[in-house]
């Protein structure tokens, strides 16, 4: 909301004085004139030019609703999405505003890879071919050592929703508690 009534400052209303900059660009966002603008989104395209995006914030699992405005396949800025509200009322932590360049890296993952013995190089596969290793793997595992020799690392960049099926999988198909994640970002 840009107005004389746009308010920045601290997670949950905390003393001014007493807090410090965490430089989440909140203010960057409601700045009523635009003097305070991003710098990744300088000469990167005009607002016409920018495709806008609605997502959930894949940092952790709160699920914080933001906009991305995306050029020629490229994030060019974040933005938290004030219209959905919940459960950031449109506020975004600096992760979730800036830490965005992994969804365009050149090493990230795109295909599944599988390394069928242990000296030999990883190769594509297919999405089905992946998961039938997989399962082919797990089923042999727990057949000879058991269950409780399976544990599950899920990832705190994943949603709510997600983590709470991959534990869901751990415990009904696998049939072990051995589910846990990293929390650190």
């Amino acid at each position: 909301m840009r107005s004389s009534k746009a308010k920045v400052g601290p997670a949950f209303d905390e003393d001014y004085i007493n807090s410090s900059c965490v430089f989440c660009g909140e203010c960057a966002q409601v700045c009523p004139t635009g003097a305070i603008t991003f710098k990744q989104a300088r000469f990167a395209g005009r607002p016409w030019e920018l495709n806008k995006v609605r997502t959930t914030c894949a940092y952790c699992g709160v699920g914080c609703q933001m906009d991305l405005f995306i050029k020629d396949n490229k994030i060019v800025k974040v933005m938290g999405n004030r219209e959905y509200g919940s459960p950031n009322q449109g506020s975004l932590c600096v992760k979730g505003r800036f830490g965005m360049d992994f969804v365009s890296h050149p090493d990230r993952l795109k295909k599944p890879l599988i390394r069928c013995s242990k000296n030999e190089e990883l190769k594509e596969a297919t999405w089905d071919e992946a998961f039938t290793f997989i399962a082919d793997k797990l089923s042999a595992i727990k057949k000879t050592y058991g269950p409780d020799s399976i544990a599950g690392l899920s990832s705190a960049r994943c949603t709510n929703e997600e983590n709470y099926l991959f534990q869901k999988f751990m415990r009904a198909a696998v049939g072990t508690n051995n589910v846990d994640h990293c929390a650190r970002l």
